[in-house]
């Protein structure tokens, strides 16, 4: 609302020669119009009403300090963040109220509060990684900008902090931020086993290269054999005898027999490749076991003695019997075979702790040192062997065997004096799924 006053210089009464005409023409000759000091106050007012009615509407907390630092105003959505009522920050340190301390509860010093060096370096101050206190000791992490504040003559006068709870954002980072570990982890691990598997394959493929050569050269001899007996026999068999014709026979019968065992050796050896071996653990009492197995053995041995040593009584056990017994029959087949005839060969059992013990020695040839580190690669057999029948197959199977049950096998030997093979397995083995058993 404007509002006129009409002044003249002295009142009317004080001067009675003047005529009204005259005062007439004096007025309208020198009218002063004055705006009322409330229009400018009426302004004021509402210019600072719609400047409350914005802090109040801010969803961040504001504030504003004087260049010591106190409170000069603050905004509901500021004083309610960190627990107070407006009234009681209004003077006060806010340094003192909000930011004395970092997020280790260690004392924040005021010569390095950004807050602070706002009025002081006359710059813009932004910080995203610390924190504010509220009134009940608890603190909670913010996102702040300090803003220096000037007069009309361009002198700081203190500060406007803005800020906001960044609780939720952090707590989203943080979500965020374990999600993408795991992920990378998940990855990492997807990575190493893709690798792993290409890396079995590649061994895998090689190894198949490698059966294969040796398949074709292994089979090459007892094939020939069979052709050359069938050839003889069907071009001779009038000029042969009965006796030889059996011999020829037998020859063939034996050289079947050699190629069924290599095809048995590599499908067994395939399916352990193909991780198709299920171990399937059962209480076996060893003693009795191996008794049985060396009657087996001896009964139908020409000429070998297997002695069987024990001190206990009785060894009880969890362990794969199948695959057990195709461990030892393989060694102690081998030990019959490469030793002379008559000779005596020992098999000794025993238990220490949670571990037991089979221990195979003979008197045979012997392994030459060169061969020894190649003992257990498929169809790798001794330069020594001569004309000894095997497949170099059976000890291949056997470290395969031994290594599905997590076991140990170590080799020792001399050159015509014997060898010696020791198979450490424990005691009890846990049941390792697989979708196929070893026939």
């Amino acid at each position: 609302m404007r509002q006129y006053y009409w002044l003249s210089s002295s009142p009317l009464s004080s001067n009675p020669s003047l005529s009204s005409d005259s005062l007439s023409s004096d007025l309208s000759d020198a009218p002063i119009c004055l705006e009322a000091s409330t229009d400018a106050s009426v302004d004021l007012e509402n210019l600072r009403r719609q400047h409350q009615l914005i802090l109040n509407a801010i969803g961040e907390g504001v504030y504003g300090v004087d260049l010591q630092g106190n409170a000069t105003f603050v905004n509901p959505a500021g004083a309610r963040m960190i627990g107070w009522e407006i009234h009681e920050l209004i003077g006060k340190s806010m340094h003192d109220v909000l930011h004395h301390s970092k997020r280790d509860h260690t004392p924040y010093p005021k010569q390095t509060c950004p807050i602070y060096a706002a009025f002081k370096d006359g710059a813009v101050h932004r910080v995203t990684d610390e924190v504010f206190w509220r009134k009940d000791g608890t603190s909670f992490p913010v996102e702040y900008i300090s803003t220096p504040m000037r007069d009309e003559q361009g002198k700081l006068i203190g500060a406007v902090v803005t800020f906001q709870d960044i609780t939720q954002r952090k707590w989203a980072e943080a979500v965020l931020h374990r999600a993408n570990e795991e992920l990378e982890l998940k990855v990492r691990e997807r990575t190493a086993e893709l690798y792993q598997a290409n890396e079995q394959l590649k061994e895998l493929s090689e190894l198949r290269s490698r059966v294969v050569s040796m398949v074709c050269h292994e089979f090459r001899n007892p094939l020939n054999n069979i052709l050359l007996s069938v050839s003889s026999l069907g071009r001779y068999d009038t000029h042969l005898s009965a006796e030889q014709k059996t011999n020829y026979l037998l020859g063939i019968e034996e050289n079947v027999e050699r190629m069924t065992q290599m095809i048995d050796a590599i499908l067994v050896i395939g399916k352990v490749e193909a991780k198709r071996i299920e171990i399937q653990p059962s209480q076996v009492e060893l003693v009795q076991f191996c008794r049985n197995l060396v009657s087996e053995m001896n009964y139908g041995s020409s000429g070998h003695q297997i002695e069987f040593i024990c001190r206990n009584k009785a060894i009880p056990a969890k362990l794969d019997e199948k695959l057990l017994r195709s461990i030892l029959t393989n060694i102690l087949s081998n030990s019959v075979q490469y030793s002379p005839p008559q000779s005596s060969i020992q098999f000794r059992l025993s238990r220490q702790k949670q571990q037991v013990i089979f221990q195979v020695k003979d008197r045979g040839i012997g392994i030459p040192p060169e061969d020894q580190p190649y003992l257990f690669e498929p169809f790798h057999r001794g330069r020594n062997v001569s004309n000894i029948p095997g497949t170099g197959l059976g000890l291949n199977i056997v470290k395969r065997f031994v290594d599905l049950q997590q076991g140990t096998i170590e080799v020792e030997s001399q050159l015509g004096v014997g060898t010696t093979f020791t198979v450490i397995l424990d005691a009890e083995r846990r049941s390792l799924a697989a979708p196929e058993v070893v026939e």
